[in-house]
């Protein structure tokens, strides 16, 4: 892979800046997080973040809703603010000789949002929507409700929010949040593209310099856990939620715990697609993924079903987690490498990839990790390490939850809903 030219800078006023020259490409991406994610929302109030994160782009500056729009499109640019559990995050790619102005309107979307009384008010009406919609897909549901059964609050609040909070949720608030949360310390601004790294810094310190605040500090676990493992829904389907602990991103087994859930669910060749859907025709839909925060993680799995079919389902589910370790093939290890190259590859080329993966790196690691040093990582992981990992971080406490007519028997498996 190509030499990475990575610059990092720390401004007076807290925030980290993370400028990435890629000669190869034409475009340039940003990403810019700062902590008035879900963990910061008062007790009572989830949604606030989901819905300031749409009001922000409803009029900045001397610019009205519309013509903010309008001027993000005369530049071609693609733009997003979306909540996360610690930060918001507002994402924007364009071709890198319009990036000085696409910065220019990202700093009036961060630093003078207009958050207008009637835009609120539309803003809630859609969110509303939104969760509604929500109620008519057991599989979104689920993974939601999986989350907050397997995290400690205020972890595990829904990016989306909740009905029962809705309703509660004033302009007042979304803009005390705002006030409190939208600062520089603790903020990361990662930049990538054909980019000049010195002439993009003083842009950045013109726009941003002046950005004051010191960042909150995350709520501890204000709210009751749920523990409940089953929700009932009358439907010819059961959807199955399953949870156990895994290592975060900072943790040196990592890429250990990464693989094994690659072997688990990397594609239509992998563990859990062949032995529950292929070779027994248990569900039409079955995948895993490793979920991290900054001190913790879980493996989520998830698997559609027939009520006919779920307890079988369920059951062989578990068994193939319980039991991973105890045969891992060359085979299996080789096709996951293989898979994580490619996406290494590609990645190379995405300015908003490497924008992303900058900011997620400097949160977790404090440091940036090359895509030498992560192809490095994958290249010398062997079928011991994996079997370690499995042994060590085994797969035996597993939080269940389904969605369906009928509760399934987990046979005694440990819930782990207070781990």
């Amino acid at each position: 892979m190509s030499h990475q030219q990575i610059h990092q800078y720390e401004m007076s006023n807290g925030m980290t800046l993370l400028i990435e020259h890629l000669p190869a490409v034409r475009s340039a991406a940003v990403t810019l997080t700062f902590p008035a994610g879900t963990s910061h929302e008062p007790a009572g109030k989830n949604g606030i973040a989901a819905l300031l994160s749409e009001l922000m782009l409803r009029g900045a500056g001397d610019l009205d809703s519309r013509q903010l729009s309008i001027a993000f499109d005369n530049l071609g640019v693609q733009y997003s603010v979306s909540p996360g559990w610690f930060h918001l995050t507002i994402s924007a790619a364009t071709i890198a000789e319009r990036l000085p102005e696409a910065l220019e309107l990202i700093a009036k979307v961060l630093l003078e949002p207009r958050m207008e009384a009637n835009h609120f008010d539309m803003c809630k009406v859609g969110r509303e929507q939104a969760l509604r919609s929500i109620e008519d897909e057991p599989r979104q549901k689920l993974m939601i409700e999986l989350r907050r059964r397997c995290y400690p609050p205020p972890w595990n609040r829904p990016l989306e929010g909740t009905m029962e909070h809705l309703d509660s949720i004033t302009l007042e608030n979304v803009t005390d949040h705002y006030r409190r949360c939208c600062v520089p310390e603790g903020a990361i601004l990662g930049i990538a593209g054909y980019v000049d790294p010195q002439t993009t810094r003083a842009l950045c310190e013109q726009l941003f310099g002046g950005w004051q605040g010191i960042a909150p500090k995350p709520l501890t676990e204000i709210e009751p856990k749920v523990h409940q493992g089953h929700l009932k829904h009358d439907s010819t389907q059961t959807n199955i939620g399953i949870a156990y602990p895994a290592v975060p991103y900072n943790h040196p087994d990592y890429y250990s715990g990464w693989a094994a859930v690659g072997i688990l669910s990397g594609g239509m060749s992998s563990r859990l697609f062949t032995k529950v859907r292929e070779e027994r025709g248990l569900c039409y839909a079955i995948g895993a993924s490793l979920n991290t925060l900054k001190d913790r993680a879980r493996v989520l799995c998830y698997a559609g079903t027939t009520n006919e079919r779920a307890q079988e389902t369920l059951d062989v589910t578990l068994n193939e987690l319980k039991n991973f370790g105890l045969d891992i093939t060359e085979n299996e290890l080789q096709r996951c490498k293989a898979r994580a190259k490619s996406s290494l590859i590609m990645q190379e080329e995405s300015t908003m990839a490497r924008a992303g993966s900058m900011v997620r790196d400097w949160f977790h690691l404090g440091e940036i990790k090359t895509l030498d040093e992560v192809r490095q990582k994958v290249d010398s992981l062997t079928i011991d390490d994996l079997t370690r990992y499995a042994e060590e971080h085994s797969a035996e406490k597993f939080q269940v939850l389904t969605i369906g007519p009928e509760p399934l028997d987990v046979h005694g498996e440990v819930d782990i809903s207070d781990l």
